[in-house]
């Protein structure tokens, strides 16, 4: 199984999050990934490393000297031959490397270069530090989560992933089919802050419309709407709720056993109140008894799973949601393609021990490899 994206051939700088993030999902879908690494594991992050790193699965990496004249030389003839680069550095950063968009076009005209930043190449914070909680608090986003009382940090998905990481991830893949057609290549600049904004976009209809309050848990979709949240049930377990349309909130009511007359979804004045009665029932009864009663209705009730739970469920066990490597739980690729699904993810591992295998396949000859290790440029990495 060779993926949708057999024949895409990409490079990436070594970095962190959302531009892994973005390389991986290219690679679990058949494209050919070099991953160019410092001498030295990142290690910003103790836990992650090594096996652990599932960002890093389904690709080849090589430890090279950027800063070096002669492991930089290496970078460029790799992107010649690249449809697309991936670097996460701050603003300047690859371009103080020799690395820049306009070296890098110069030698590839069609090249997408994609640049993943949180701020984005311009503005008066691009040269800031940040990271997911500051990018999505700038959006708008942040401040919409949680309780009434306060704003809850949603992990690092919001930012990071869905809008950084997957944003990269599909302006590479629009700007390598526009250079196919035009023989013209263009830089992405892939901002999280702009990216979490963009997922928004929903939101700020219901605002223009009138339909939403810039109040936490006041709103159809912030927990504000008893027919849309979570309930705590007997064992501390909880299920979540989203009985949305009027059938599906006439199938919850009738399997908690409550009047139907009684609710009225329209009336937001009513929303606590209800609330409140179908949380009491929901404390009656363990989760699993939630989970039976409400199986093979449309009441929109699921269980919340933790992160072991998951995997085990029925539905996202049939559909292989979830895949073990090397004793390890990895998300499976996704999204699903019929004709040419993508191959099953190759382990995360450290820079090949002997990168002339890894390097012969992107047409570096194997003397130049061993020139590259005798000038320092190029590093055999630790058994």
């Amino acid at each position: 199984m060779a993926g949708v994206l057999d024949g895409v051939k990409v490079v990436e700088l070594a970095g962190l999050g959302p531009a892994p993030f973005a390389a991986m999902m290219l690679a679990d879908h058949g494209a050919q990934v070099i991953r160019l690494q410092g001498k030295a594991p990142r290690r910003a992050i103790p836990s992650i490393d090594g096996p652990q790193d599932i960002l890093a699965r389904g690709r080849d990496a090589i430890a090279v000297d950027l800063k070096h004249p002669e492991g930089r030389a290496l970078a460029l003839d790799l992107i010649a031959g690249a449809d697309a680069l991936i670097e996460g550095f701050r603003p300047g950063v690859a371009e103080r490397l020799g690395l820049g968009p306009a070296a890098c076009l110069a030698r590839n005209p069609r090249l997408a270069y994609g640049r993943m930043t949180g701020w984005g190449q311009s503005g008066p914070l691009a040269q800031s530090a940040g990271h997911d909680i500051n990018y999505i608090a700038l959006s708008g986003v942040l401040a919409a989560i949680g309780p009434a009382e306060r704003p809850v940090v949603p992990l690092n998905l919001v930012g990071d992933f869905a809008g950084g990481g997957m944003m990269l991830a599909f302006g590479l893949l629009a700007a390598i089919l526009n250079a196919r057609a035009t023989g013209r290549g263009q830089v992405v600049d892939a901002a999280m802050t702009d990216g979490a904004a963009l997922i928004s976009a929903m939101i700020h209809g219901f605002r223009a419309a009138g339909a939403w309050q810039d109040r936490r848990e006041a709103n159809l979709l912030d927990g504000g709407a008893y027919f849309y949240g979570l309930y705590e049930c007997a064992d501390g377990g909880f299920v979540a709720v989203g009985a949305i349309e009027p059938q599906f909130h006439a199938a919850l009511l009738a399997g908690l056993g409550l009047e139907a007359g009684q609710f009225d979804q329209a009336d937001q004045a009513g929303w606590a109140a209800a609330r409140a009665r179908l949380a009491a029932v929901f404390a009656t009864r363990p989760r699993a008894h939630w989970e039976a009663v409400f199986a093979g209705t449309d009441a929109c009730v699921s269980p919340v799973l933790d992160w072991a739970e998951a995997p085990r469920h029925p539905q996202n066990a049939e559909r292989h949601a979830f895949t073990t490597l090397h004793g390890m739980t990895h998300p499976a690729p996704a999204p699903r393609f019929d004709r040419t699904p993508a191959p099953p993810p190759a382990p995360p591992r450290p820079p090949v021990t002997a990168p002339g295998d890894t390097l012969a396949a992107w047409g570096i000859a194997r003397d130049r490899v061993a020139d590259l290790e005798a000038s320092g440029a190029l590093h055999r990495w630790p058994d």
